[in-house]
């Protein structure tokens, strides 16, 4: 029954309003099938960014720790801190209980409490919705500049701890007349390496003028699609908040109803009995602190270390900071498979001592093969050599992508799709795993509940979908 106009209304009662915004959801979906946009060839893009990374002075080197400014152990903790007490330390943490074959261990972990924005603005251009994109430079990232969102900055940046100059478009996302919010939640950042860290994944809408800039251009939707193809191009904070674009649930059969999915996911959290708490840095077991590094004997998993930087379009053009780089290459992947015509992904219930509620949705693989090499037959993480050795006719997507480039040093990961073995995909899966499908995986990700790795891989399902005609929902 429709609701009655609000001028025949009772006095001080207010219209009521759909709960889902249809037609913001056809607006993403004409935007994901616009292969070329109105500002720029999708072909140019890469020559542009590659123009940006020349018309600024950008330089990353390794440094002592001694040589960081303003930075310095705790006498007392050996915790790594900026002398203002923000940003963030890199502290110790004890974990115990965890499933698999490292049960109980300790390990460095960065400390990062505040809830930064990462922040899409989109306008429409010729009736088409276009995301504002940014050239911008990370130190940890191998090739330096990517796109980014509009907004990536955290507390102590947007506050101005850093005594630099202010985030460019921020007044858009912290509450202007002119905008609306199309998809605003909190999102988790990597468990292993964080501690509780989440960001605040938004996407708004510009309702009038928003000034040019030379490190930013508009990209529908299709446009980003098809340049997550490329390796190293599309960063992760774009990645994360591009999985959030509110499309239109098509409300599809499932394998599991949604109630199964998040009895599943619940059942999973009760029974990991995970304990996870900071302790000083100086007393993790297994790590030790040298002139440049502090990292484990056996040289496994990451290192803490330090560098210098110099960036000439950031709102501070030197620094130096401290960074995580992990030791290899990682690989991340969902197994699909499609069950009377719709597509599934085999989500991993992932204990991460780092996340706020212990478990989230993860991928089917998220591991780095070279810290598994040594342990015995049998207790290699389930399904990771299916995806290594998985024939090139079974990969329906692969790149290589940068993790966080901010906090982060040379962390890149091999993201796959890759068709389940036909021989295999009617098994049952182990216990943690379950049968999702991509709309399910997108209604966790609108609460809060996948990790960010599967996050990525949403997006570049997203991608697959607009480049290969794999689903519908962009129509």
């Amino acid at each position: 029954m429709s609701q009655p106009a609000a001028a025949t209304l009772p006095p001080g009662e207010r219209p009521l309003r759909g709960r889902r915004e249809s037609a913001s959801a056809a607006r993403f979906g004409r935007s994901a099938a616009a292969p070329e946009g109105a500002r720029i060839r999708t072909a140019d893009v890469v020559d542009w960014l590659a123009g940006r990374a020349r018309a600024n002075r950008f330089r990353v080197e390794r440094i002592p720790f001694t040589a960081l400014d303003g930075w310095s152990f705790d006498e007392g903790t050996g915790n790594l801190g900026h002398r203002s007490g923000r940003f963030f330390t890199i502290e110790g943490l004890s974990v115990r209980g965890a499933p698999g074959p490292f049960e109980d261990w300790q390990q460095p972990i960065i400390n990062q409490p505040e809830i930064g924005i990462l922040g899409m603005l989109v306008k429409e251009f010729d009736g088409v919705l276009h995301f504002l994109m940014q050239a911008k430079m990370e130190p940890g990232n191998s090739n330096l500049l990517q796109l980014s969102p509009t907004v990536q900055a955290t507390r102590s940046n947007y506050t101005g701890v850093h005594r630099g100059a202010p985030v460019r478009y921020l007044d858009f996302f912290t509450g202007r007349d002119d905008s609306r919010v199309l998809s605003d939640s909190l999102q988790s950042e990597h468990g292993s390496w964080f501690y509780r860290k989440r960001n605040r994944n938004m996407i708004v809408e510009a309702l009038g003028d928003v000034p040019d800039h030379d490190d930013h251009l508009w990209l529908t939707l299709g446009q980003i699609a098809r340049l997550l193809h490329h390796d190293n191009l599309v960063n992760m904070d774009s990645r994360t908040v591009l999985s959030c674009v509110p499309f239109l649930d098509t409300g599809e059969d499932a394998l599991h109803p949604d109630a199964e999915v998040l009895d599943w996911l619940t059942a999973e959290r009760s029974r990991h009995d995970v304990v996870a708490r900071r302790i000083p840095l100086a007393g993790t077991d297994g790590w030790r602190r040298g002139t440049h590094t502090v990292s484990r004997d056996d040289g496994r998993f990451f290192s803490i270390v330090a560098v210098g930087v110099e960036a000439g379009n950031r709102e501070v053009s030197g620094w130096t900071q401290p960074l995580l780089e992990p030791h290899g290459l990682g690989v991340t992947a969902f197994l699909t498979q499609r069950l009377a015509g719709v597509l599934h992904v085999l989500a991993h219930a992932r204990v991460e001592a780092g996340f706020c509620d212990v478990v989230e949705v993860g991928p089917t693989v998220q591991y780095t093969p070279g810290n598994y090499a040594l342990l015995p037959a049998g207790t290699r993480p389930p399904y990771l050599d299916e995806v290594l050795t998985a024939a090139p006719g079974r990969i329906r997507y692969e790149a290589v992508h940068s993790e966080e480039g901010g906090r982060f040093l040379n962390a890149e990961s091999r993201y796959l799709l890759v068709d389940a073995d036909p021989l295999r995909a009617g098994e049952e899966p182990p216990p943690g795993y379950q049968w999702i499908t991509t709309g399910q995986l997108a209604a966790l990700t609108r609460h809060g509940q996948v990790n960010v790795q599967a996050r990525t891989l949403l997006s570049l399902l997203y991608a697959a979908e607009a480049t290969d005609g794999v689903r519908a929902a962009a129509r």
